[in-house]
């Protein structure tokens, strides 16, 4: 790949400064294959070239991965130029367009999940166990700044992960204490041109702002790199927390794969207070299929609840239910609030109310089994009352309708009579929620 030389552009990034970066963030395997995450900005255009060439010497390949979100007029257009450029290096491209309707309002918010959600579905079909991003030094300070004035925790100021563990892909961040006037230089020492996205420039969204005020600033590569740095320290305490987190639930926490989980209460309440807390924190972050944590005031009014032992008949918290069982307590997704029924087609892979990959063998519709279908399957099947799924979950299963009614809930074993079990039904169910219980996967590098 042709790039000038050092002495021209002294602020690229080089060859062994990016394998440095990319050892902090290993394990890889010999020939790693990356996906890369490109909008074609700068940002992005320098880390894909840079990540090419490193794989390259390892024997291995990247694949660049381009989200069309369809929001602007013209972003197909740049989404395929992406790709030409892309194509003249050699290096592989794939566009991938959000479909379906668009929010009429916190449309970045959406559309952030919507590239998270595309991206790492893709690469776990492709095989691919990496995907890296090329958030740098200045998205850092500007992430601690949204959220020091958002009044988050300690664990929300230490901003972005150097790495994430997810169940399907690991999210690669290896350019967090670069700056961005870097990699505008590793550009141009390519001589490859970029993409600017407008919406960057509209002060209607917080971080435009947050960024205009750091770049006003006269000692602004000085205070973005503290405020980076304040994440960093942040994050190695956020590390050794986790850990301890992690530690207890495997003590106290049994999950089910019907997305609820049971908490020994006694054990929850015997550990260091903020451990305690962060533990069912993670718990309801985790059956709660959130995209987001409870607020940080709301889980320490429940917390002091639970030690008090002033729970009574039970709250809710960030789409849970948390109610006092006999063998602990019992955390399910709330009744309220049901995801929308979602159409689904024979062998196409979703993920249901953000907690549940299925497959299915027929047509059909994916809702909550709700009090109503409940009384329908249990007036078809009396025995399902004996079933062991909790009372309080029921409602909450994943179901397949139809406009004949219920057609098969898998959690608790119906399958409505006369559905051939080879020609409807749902061929392949897990709990599989946006975010694993243990929160171990915020690494620092």
């Amino acid at each position: 790949m042709n790039i000038r030389r050092h002495s021209e552009f002294p602020s690229l990034i080089a060859e062994a400064e990016f394998a440095h970066l990319m050892g902090a963030i290993g394990p890889f395997e010999a020939a790693p294959g990356l996906g890369i995450a490109v909008s074609g900005g700068r940002d992005s255009m320098a880390l894909c070239l840079l990540a090419d060439g490193w794989a390259r010497g390892l024997g291995g390949q990247v694949t660049a991965l381009t989200v069309d979100h369809g929001l602007r007029p013209g972003s197909a257009d740049e989404a395929r130029r992406v790709g030409d450029w892309l194509q003249e290096r050699g290096i592989a491209h794939r566009l991938i367009t959000w479909r379906g309707a668009k929010p009429e309002t916190g449309i970045q918010a959406a559309a952030r999940r919507a590239r998270y959600e595309l991206l790492t579905a893709w690469c776990r079909n492709a095989g691919i166990l990496h995907l890296v991003l090329a958030h740098h030094q200045g998205d850092q300070a500007e992430t601690y700044l949204l959220r020091l004035a958002a009044g988050s925790g300690d664990d929300g100021l230490a901003c972005m992960a150097a790495v994430v563990e997810t169940p399907g892909v690991r999210l690669l961040r290896p350019l967090l204490g670069v700056p961005r006037t870097r990699l505008t230089g590793t550009l141009k020492a390519f001589g490859q041109p970029w993409l600017d996205d407008p919406s960057n420039r509209d002060p209607a969204f917080a971080r435009v702002r947050v960024r205009a005020g750091l770049a006003v600033s006269r000692q602004y590569s000085r205070r973005s790199a503290g405020l980076a740095a304040e994440a960093v320290r942040r994050g190695r305490r956020r590390v050794l927390r986790e850990t301890a987190v992690s530690a207890l639930l495997a003590r106290c926490c049994v999950v089910y794969p019907a997305g609820y989980a049971v908490v020994d209460g006694n054990l929850l309440a015997a550990a260091p207070v903020e451990i305690s807390r962060a533990a069912l924190g993670r718990v309801v972050l985790c059956i709660g299929g959130r995209a987001y944590g409870p607020r940080r005031e709301r889980l320490l009014r429940l917390h002091g609840l639970l030690l008090d032992g002033r729970l009574g008949r039970g709250a809710t918290l960030s789409g849970c239910r948390i109610l006092g069982a006999t063998s602990g307590l019992l955390v399910c997704r709330e009744t309220r609030d049901p995801p929308l029924p979602l159409d689904v087609w024979p062998e196409s892979e979703v993920l249901w109310d953000g907690r549940f990959v299925v497959t299915v063998r027929s047509a059909a519709r994916l809702v909550h089994l709700g009090r109503d279908g409940w009384a329908e399957v249990v007036g078809r099947c009396p025995d399902l009352r004996r079933n062991p799924v909790p009372a309080a979950v029921r409602p909450t299963l994943p179901t397949l309708a139809d406009d004949m009614g219920i057609q098969a809930v898998p959690h608790i074993g119906y399958r409505r009579e006369g559905d051939g079990s080879a020609a409807a039904g749902i061929g392949h169910i897990a709990f599989h929620p946006r975010h694993t219980l243990s929160p171990c996967g915020f690494l620092v590098a």
